[in-house]
This record gives C-alpha cells, sequence and structure tokens, in this order.
C-alpha cells in the first residue's frame, strides 16, 4: 500500500541542514562529506609520499657521510614524522574498513577531519624541517633556521591565517544579510 503524500519524510529524508541550500539527507551529507574527505586525504599523500621518498634515498648518496652530528639528528626526526604522517594518513583506510556497513559514515568523517588537522600540522613541520635540513647543508645552520623560518610563516599564513580571515568574513557577511 501506498504511503500518503503529505506524510513526514522518516528522519533519514529529512534535509540535515535547512536553509543551507543542499538538500540532502544526513546519510547524503555523510557520503558527500567523506568523499571530499577523501579526496583531501588523496592530495595530501602525494605530496607527503615524494618527500618521504626523497628522504629515503639520502643515506645511499656519497656525502650523507660528511654530515655532522646534528644534521643526521635532523634527517632521523624527519624521517619519523614522515613515517608517522603516511600512517596517520592511512588510517581513516583502516577505520573504514573496520567500520564498513556499520552505519558510522558520521564518526568517520568527524575521526578523518581531526586526523587530516594532525597531518598538516605534522606535514608543516616536516616541510619546515626539510628546508632547514637542506639550507643548513648547504649554507650553515644560520641560513637554515632563516630559511626554515620564513617556510613556517608562510605555512601558518596559508593554512591558518587565510582561512580564518575568510570564514570571519563569510560570518560577518551571513550576518549582516540577517539583519
Amino acid at each position: 500500500m501506498d504511503e500518503p503524500r503529505d506524510a513526514a519524510p522518516a528522519a533519514d529524508e529529512r534535509d540535515a541542514v535547512p536553509g543551507d541550500g543542499r538538500p540532502e539527507t544526513a546519510s547524503q551529507r555523510a557520503d558527500r562529506n567523506w568523499n571530499e574527505l577523501l579526496q583531501e586525504f588523496r592530495v595530501f599523500q602525494t605530496g607527503t609520499q615524494i618527500v618521504a621518498a626523497f628522504l629515503l634515498t639520502l643515506p645511499f648518496q656519497q656525502r650523507f657521510g660528511e654530515l655532522p652530528p646534528f644534521d643526521v639528528g635532523v634527517y632521523i626526526v624527519l624521517v619519523l614524522l614522515a613515517v608517522l604522517i603516511t600512517l596517520l594518513a592511512l588510517a581513516p583506510v583502516a577505520l573504514h574498513r573496520i567500520l564498513f556497513h556499520r552505519r558510522m559514515k558520521e564518526q568517520l568523517v568527524s575521526y578523518g577531519s581531526r586526523l587530516l588537522i594532525v597531518c598538516l600540522a605534522a606535514a608543516s613541520l616536516l616541510f619546515t624541517g626539510i628546508v632547514m635540513f637542506i639550507v643548513d647543508f648547504l649554507l650553515g645552520t644560520g641560513a637554515g633556521f632563516v630559511a626554515a623560518a620564513v617556510v613556517f610563516a608562510v605555512v601558518v599564513v596559508l593554512w591558518i591565517v587565510v582561512p580564518l580571515v575568510i570564514r570571519r568574513r563569510a560570518i560577518r557577511t551571513l550576518r549582516s544579510g540577517a539583519a
């Protein structure tokens, strides 16, 4: 027997966030958010995998044995950081496999989002450290620290300041439009 047309939609069929311009159910929203998150991880992983591969080739270079103890220590920290980032970036995949078909997509999205933020923070340290390592080797420790500070400042501006400014402007625009 058909349901009457004016019956209220089931809880999962309602618009997850009414008025946001995306008429989608909570499940559809979770699926979309999960797919967007996976795409972000794909982009992120490509860059960090290239960096990790670069790091893993260095000990096999002739001049690696000439590195002072400080540079060897920095190198080991960078390798460990690259491995940690790789493991963190793969964690959502493992979690998804374990929670597959358990109707926990919203939890996956929440956990994955937090993991990606941690990955980005760790990657900022990795990229800063790699620049310091290379410039230190080529030009000296002082230049290495200056170059690292510049890279870190660029990361902070691009990954934190700019998004916060954009978000603040959007909130102001919404508030002024609602008034």
